[in-house]
């Protein structure tokens, strides 16, 4: 008796402390779920406010897209509803096992993504991808971008992913896509999609290069002022440009959730030319190249995206 008892009061301090990481735990849990509550009423006032904007629009679907310029950072932002319940957008985009890889199924829809690889490390969930030109490249003309993964909250009814880089290609720095979704009703989800980045001086000159020459007829969503010859104006420059790429971006995730309900022999197929016929209805802002050109372009890199590490 006398050893158990000692045991006993051996083992006393070991049980103090698993209490207590126990306790601190389900704190850490509740703040969690305290916060994507508050982040889920967030976005649902959001909603509210963007019930006109959401109606009526260019755009042709429920959405809404805004974009701002600072001496030194780029943003766009989209609003959206999509037509999938909430459980289907959390499982597909905020599912903890097989999230990242999909995000690269997302992500290589974009004409400049020509490469995309999801791997875990004790630093956490990690997507390598590498961006370029809007044609065939081989990777080793490309750049490389590596995004941290992150599932910034998670609950029933509300989610946010966060990927983050520090670095891009030719000084740009500060890469974040952010994906935030509340259900409004049983079967639609409200999106919200941030895209933004950073930039010195050398991609500042880039910037300022390409939009004097190829990309000087490339223009963005938000209009410039009245109509003129019976066009509606649009903004140009770096606003334009984010404006471009945040939609690319959306409708990538669009274009992805759409192809879910198809055989999985088909999604792949379903998700290209979902994705190009939905830039098809900006030619303005979004043609660049010919399906052709396009759906050859996006198998290849899709295969490669199989193979390469």
């Amino acid at each position: 008796m006398t050893a158990l008892a000692e045991s006993i009061g051996n083992n006393r301090p070991r049980k103090s402390k698993l209490i207590l990481a126990i306790l601190t735990m389900c704190c850490l849990c509740h703040g969690l779920l305290a916060r994507a509550a508050d982040d889920a009423a967030s976005l649902r006032e959001k909603y509210q406010s963007l019930t006109q904007q959401l109606k009526h629009n260019q755009f042709q679907r429920p959405l809404y897209l805004e974009s701002a310029e600072s001496p030194s950072a780029l943003k766009g932002d989209i609003y959206a509803v999509v037509d999938y319940p909430f459980a289907t957008v959390s499982g597909a985009l905020d599912d903890p096992a097989h999230g990242p890889a999909n995000w690269c199924d997302v992500l290589i829809l974009h004409l400049n993504t020509k490469y995309c690889h999801a791997s875990t490390s004790a630093n956490g969930d990690m997507l390598s991808v590498n961006i370029g030109k809007k044609v065939e490249q081989k990777l080793a003309d490309t750049y490389r971008v590596q995004f941290n993964y992150r599932a910034a909250a998670t609950s029933l009814e509300y989610f946010q992913v966060d990927l983050d880089a520090d670095r891009g290609p030719l000084s740009t720095k500060d890469y974040r896509i952010v994906l935030e979704a509340v259900g409004i009703d049983a079967n639609r989800t409200f999106l919200h999609l941030t895209y933004s980045y950073g930039y010195g001086m050398a991609g500042r000159i880039a910037m300022k290069t390409y939009l004097a020459t190829i990309g000087s007829d490339k223009v963005g969503f938000t209009t410039a002022g009245g109509p003129s010859s019976g066009q509606a104006e649009y903004i140009g420059g770096v606003r334009g440009l984010v404006e471009r790429n945040t939609m690319r971006y959306y409708l990538a995730i669009d274009s992805y959730l759409g192809a879910l309900s198809s055989p999985a022999a088909r999604r792949l197929e379903q998700r290209l030319t979902n994705w190009f016929n939905a830039t098809e209805q900006y030619p303005r802002q979004l043609h660049e190249v010919s399906r052709q050109e396009y759906l050859q372009m996006k198998y290849k890199e899709y295969e490669r995206q199989q193979t390469e590490q």
